[in-house]
């Protein structure tokens, strides 16, 4: 595996919402060993972009950004408010990328995280085309502000419309933007992929982002997931982005409910960081 791939973690591992004061996690995060902290950003409102810039250099870490819609910020609704919702949301939070530095935001900004259900075939054609007019829409803002936006395949229990690369595909394709690129993460794609491989082929040269944790949600290494083809998928399409490991604290009561996490998943978050860490450098570089 080429060594070109730099490794970060997620804010999301011991807090949220991230607000200016989570730029105390930064040191840790620097001493642990990771070069990149993903920054999710929830509410902008509570984030003073300078002052998390200059924790960053202060720490020498560099950003990424990634973004989720909730209940009240939806493309595929038939209420166009909530299209409305994300439009704005998107404009502070590209904002506060584009602040930061990065070049790209990432998230399944298609549709809001959660809505999964068994809709008629012609209520999902519709929503479908809402999703394509609606993020060429979002596009524009991103060119706006210089950023290209990587839209991440969910599993089915959280999506009923991007579950896979040949999803995310497909939508790209119909989009048709030039800055509409591809995130994976490998805690989806060992529910939804039948070749892991494959999928990071089929994502191609438009995948620029990649988020890790185990089929089970817990550290790298301690489950499933086949990270030998993973690996492969990855030098096969000569991927030198981040690698980010996403998971969460079960002590954030909200943030355990969204993503259904009952019990630790590691002796501690400070472990599950560094034992992350360590499988993936010895099996990715």
């Amino acid at each position: 595996m080429s060594k070109k791939i730099s490794f970060g973690v997620s804010t999301w591992l011991w807090e949220a919402p991230f607000s200016t004061s989570s730029v105390a996690l930064f040191p840790k995060i620097k001493k642990l060993g990771f070069d990149v902290v993903e920054i999710p950003i929830e509410d902008p409102s509570l984030i003073n972009v300078k002052e998390v810039k200059r924790a960053l250099e202060e720490n020498d870490l560099k950003p990424s950004i990634c973004i989720v819609f909730g209940n009240d910020k939806d493309l595929t609704s038939e209420d166009t408010s909530l299209h409305q919702n994300c439009f704005e949301h998107a404009e502070k939070c590209f904002a506060v990328a584009t602040e930061l530095g990065v070049d790209f935001v990432a998230g399944p900004l298609y549709a809001a995280v959660g809505k999964a259900r068994l809709a008629p075939v012609e209520e999902k054609k519709k929503e479908w085309q809402r999703a394509v007019t609606n993020l060429r829409t979002l596009s524009g803002i991103g060119k706006k502000h210089g950023l290209d936006i990587a839209l991440e395949p969910l599993n089915r229990f959280e999506s009923d419309l991007i579950n896979t690369a040949d999803d995310v595909v497909r939508l790209l394709d119909t989009i048709n933007e030039s800055n509409m690129k591809i995130i994976l993460d490998s805690f989806h794609m060992t529910i939804e992929e039948q070749d892991i491989r494959k999928a990071i082929n089929t994502a191609g040269n438009r995948l620029i982002h990649v988020q890790v944790s185990e089929n089970h949600r817990g550290i790298p290494g301690t489950g499933l997931t086949p990270w030998e083809e993973f690996s492969k998928g990855l030098e096969d399409v000569n991927y030198d982005g981040a690698m980010i490991i996403e998971s969460f604290t079960p002590e954030i009561p909200e943030l355990a409910a969204a993503v259904n996490i009952w019990k630790k998943l590691a002796d501690s978050q400070d472990a599950f960081a560094s034992d992350g860490l360590k499988f993936l450098k010895k099996t990715f570089n």
